[in-house]
């Protein structure tokens, strides 16, 4: 299995008024351009997924459907609160070894701590590795058996920056 996280892009900051809860924050303008440019370099790249699962927070859930939309796989969009900043990294991996085990190909949408925190999980087996994953970054991950703990190999961590080339 190749399994893809992409962290949501960038959004309106925490405490801007009128988005005092954290759930509802979205993209802002700049975020929504990057990740429609990131997820062109996608097509560029002959990448596209079985399913998409993302958190359901209104940021991730826009980076989500900007993905979803650009790569014309809207049937294969997933909510799931298992990526939510406070869900419960178990919960995703069964869903993922259950529900998922016969996809090639799938892409996590969701936040930080969270998204470093599994990727550490997946390779090392604890969640102590030094990963940062910025606003709009997508990592590759191989999976040969999905398993709660290293058992993943990186096969790529990028930055928004070096996949379009934009500050």
């Amino acid at each position: 299995m190749e399994l893809f996280i992409l962290r949501h892009g960038i959004a309106v900051e925490r405490g801007t008024p009128g988005y005092e809860d954290d759930r509802i924050r979205p993209l802002t303008k700049k975020g929504k351009e990057k990740l429609y440019d990131i997820a062109r370099m996608l097509i560029g790249f002959n990448i596209s997924f079985d399913v998409i699962l993302s958190s359901p927070l209104e940021r991730a859930r826009q980076t989500a459907d900007i993905v979803s939309e650009i790569l014309d796989l809207d049937e294969h969009l997933r909510f799931v609160d298992a990526l939510t900043p406070g869900g419960d990294e178990d919960e995703l991996l069964d869903l993922l070894r259950e529900e998922y085990a016969s996809a090639k190909r799938i892409l996590l949408v969701g936040h930080e701590p969270y998204l470093s925190r599994l990727i550490s999980r997946l390779l090392g087996g604890e969640a102590d590795l030094e990963i940062t994953l910025k606003k709009g970054g997508l990592c590759k991950l191989d999976i040969d058996l999905m398993r709660y703990d290293g058992c993943a190999s990186l096969e790529w961590l990028l930055t928004p920056k070096w996949m379009i080339g934009k500050n």
